[in-house]
């Protein structure tokens, strides 16, 4: 089969439609990664993948109908619009319908960041030149202080490229890449964790993870082991990152406005215009912030309740979600923006929270922490109660006890609940912001930027077993 340009796959699917309207998607990814184990590299590998997504729009007189189907590889392109189609005529009016998203630069619709002609970027095992032989370094300083290295290094480039039957033509390259290296005791009796997110790789410093991971060994050579209850807590930024993304996850103005998340005004509407932090903090997502950058428009497969296949191609603009402390917006698509007469906000994929003028790093908080404790990550993060947002989920791979100003060994992990929205509001101290890479939601949400939090009751509701 003669390999077909994403570009014109796309041209194809518009060709072959018989709807009142079309959406065709084409992601084209190509991936590099590294695996080791026990100071030892285990496998290697680079992989091609492609997805076509066909979104059909059908009038059937009492409202626009919608039909998706996704393929992967090189599916047969008029099969695809046919299913798609086929789709759209079995399904409702959409409650969500709105004019499609067309090439108006008057509507706010960006030009995309990328040629349209343009070959799909591409990554190879090559991003790896330098990292690999300093990893090789880290291998051996381990193995020499009798402790094992695991891990992995990823890279992901994946070019999106999204036409529709208005006449839009976008396309945007997206880099991902992500580290994640674990130390261990020969017995496995220890475990730490350090991580990284970039987008080339050429800003990684494997020497400076390591080193992390070295001094938080050291920390755990000694053990403390508490009991369950409220402790004063130095979230470092990966934590505090998990706990963000999830919040931001919940910010769907639906939602809100009918009663049915954290974000509801008791008595109806939404709360925005609140305080929910008590210190300054903006919690912000900018799809040009150095480092994070990420699609400048919306992709949409499938609607929800933060997104529509409507507004495919809809400009995602800089938007502060908390400012200064204040809940300032919620996520909400075109068609619920006309029913509730409030502004069209899209989602970003990238999130920042930060408190300007704030110079205190991590070290120093733990400096000046009389008693208390310092986590490194968390993970298994569920939601227990949509109307609070508490969440509960596990500490992993280093609590550590800090007395009078320093470190001095490591506890036992803890089963947490906690609201990432009350514990904005009852933490006391944030540091200066830094590029993170979460730990529970590092698969789906990599583009984050946060602060160490100290909370002084963080609610460290039992003790895990969990090492």
């Amino acid at each position: 089969m003669r390999y077909q340009r994403p570009q014109e796959v796309v041209e194809q699917a518009l060709a072959a439609s018989t709807a009142d309207g079309q959406i065709t998607v084409v992601v084209e990814g190509s991936e590099a990664n590294l695996r080791w184990a026990g100071n030892s590299l285990t496998t290697n590998g680079a992989m091609r993948s492609r997805q076509v997504v066909v979104i059909s729009f059908v009038d059937g007189g009492a409202g626009t109908a919608v039909g998706t189907v996704t393929r992967s590889g090189t599916p047969d392109i008029a099969e695809l619009v046919a299913a798609s189609e086929q789709a759209a005529r079995d399904a409702g009016p959409a409650e969500d319908a709105m004019p499609l998203i067309a090439p108006d630069p008057d509507r706010g619709v960006p030009p995309g960041d990328g040629n349209w002609a343009a070959d799909p970027a591409e990554t190879s095992i090559g991003v790896f030149a330098d990292f690999a032989p300093a990893l090789g370094q880290a291998f051996g300083e381990a193995r020499d202080r009798g402790e094992l290295l695991f891990g992995f290094a990823e890279h992901t480039m994946r070019t999106t490229f999204v036409g529709s039957s208005t006449g839009l033509r976008l396309r945007h390259d997206q880099p991902t890449g992500r580290v994640e290296l674990n130390g261990k005791t020969p017995d496995f009796g220890r475990s730490v964790w350090a991580g990284t997110g970039t987008r080339d790789f050429s800003d990684v410093s494997v020497a400076d993870l390591a080193a992390d991971v070295e001094r938080k060994m050291a920390w755990s050579q000694r053990r403390v082991d508490l009991p369950a209850g409220r402790y004063e807590t130095l979230l470092p930024p990966s934590a505090v990152s998990d706990l963000m993304i999830y919040l931001y996850w919940t910010m769907e103005a639906r939602d809100a406005d009918e009663g049915r998340n954290v974000f509801a005004r008791p008595g109806g509407g939404n709360r925005v215009g609140d305080r929910l932090a008590a210190l300054p903090l903006t919690l912000r997502s900018d799809p040009c912030f150095p480092g994070l950058e990420a699609a400048p428009f919306q992709v949409v497969g499938s609607s929800s309740g933060s997104a529509s296949v409507f507004d495919n191609g809809m400009a995602t603009p800089a938007v502060d979600w908390i400012s200064e402390g204040v809940l300032a917006n919620l996520i909400r698509p075109r068609a619920w923006a006309l029913t509730t007469t409030a502004p069209a906000i899209a989602a970003v994929d990238n999130l920042i929270l930060e408190q300007p003028g704030v110079t205190a790093t991590q070290e120093e908080m733990v400096a000046a922490t009389d008693r208390g404790l310092l986590l490194t990550t968390l993970w298994y993060i569920r939601e227990v109660d949509p109307q609070t947002l508490l969440l509960t989920g596990l500490t992993r791979d280093g609590v550590f006890l800090v007395e009078n100003g320093e470190v001095t060994g490591a506890v036992n992990n803890f089963r947490f609940n906690e609201s990432p929205v009350d514990l904005l509001a009852r933490a006391v101290q944030a540091g200066v912001t830094e590029r993170t890479l979460p730990r529970e939601w590092n698969d789906w949400f990599t583009r984050t930027a946060m602060p160490a939090l100290r909370v002084p009751d963080f609610n460290m509701s039992s003790v895990s077993p969990a090492s």
